[in-house]
């Protein structure tokens, strides 16, 4: 399997572009529970998706991500936000000083982390309050998303190998006890064109991209599963964002 800081390399126009952002209700949401004048290290921050909107509420980002195109995308677009700081670094190993954040984000990126190692990171980067967000946007299996699962499993071996990283609410209770870990959800549908599709579907990283064997017959089907479910050129794909937060014990 490819090495999971480098999935996303050949990824960064149709991740950048047709990745859903957040709901604004999480946004709002973070807001109760940390004030505006914080600094949030967001990690593994990829493309910026999730650091623009933390931005756009008045925090300070620090960007931690290890991918270099995926990084330089996120500068490119918010490099002339004097709150946003770009951070070579892993989860594992931050590189940030002790103590360099009250709250972490982490958005479509906990699974890929080593939660061992991890743990000990984030201890050491906090200060209080010490909230860590754990954020995933999820397609909900739904209707004619039952039609998209099956191409997956059927056309692409890795995706089964991928969806055994999904984790389980009682798994990341266990990475943050003893402190209790509480789940929020908010709905975040997408609805996208024809282009939008296609572009949101090459986003994911065991797809294969243009060129690759298997492109041409997995998009194939997906071109068709469009054209039969889209309504007046547009499709819906059903999804919710699952936030997993808690107040994680500090280092001493």
């Amino acid at each position: 399997m490819t090495d999971s800081t480098q999935r996303f390399s050949d990824r960064v126009e149709n991740y950048a572009r047709f990745r859903p952002h957040y709901p604004e209700a999480l946004i709002r949401f973070l807001a109760e529970l940390l004030p505006a004048s914080a600094v949030i290290a967001d990690i593994g921050s990829g493309t910026g998706i999730l650091s623009a909107q933390l931005l756009g509420a008045g925090y300070t980002v620090l960007a931690v991500e290890p991918n270099g195109p995926m990084r330089q995308e996120a500068e490119r677009q918010l490099g002339g936000n004097p709150e946003f700081r770009s951070v070579i670094g892993t989860a594992e190993t931050t590189t940030l000083p002790d103590g360099a954040a009250q709250a972490i984000t982490c958005a479509q990126a906990f699974h890929w982390f080593d939660r061992a190692q991890c743990r000990f990171e984030f201890q050491r980067i906090l200060r209080e309050p010490g909230i860590v967000l754990l954020i995933w946007n999820e397609r909900m299996a739904e209707g004619p998303m039952e039609e998209y699962d099956r191409i997956l499993q059927e056309s692409i071996p890795e995706y089964c190998v991928i969806g055994r990283r999904h984790l389980t609410d009682g798994v990341i209770g266990q990475f943050f006890a003893p402190e209790p870990c509480e789940v929020v959800h908010f709905p975040n549908n997408q609805w996208l064109d024809r282009e939008a599709f296609i572009g949101r579907v090459l986003s994911s990283s065991y797809v294969p991209n243009v060129g690759k064997p298997g492109h041409e017959t997995v998009m194939e089907r997906f071109r068709r599963f469009f054209d039969d479910h889209a309504k007046d050129g547009q499709i819906e794909l059903p999804c919710q964002t699952r936030v997993l937060f808690a107040r994680l014990k500090l280092a001493k």
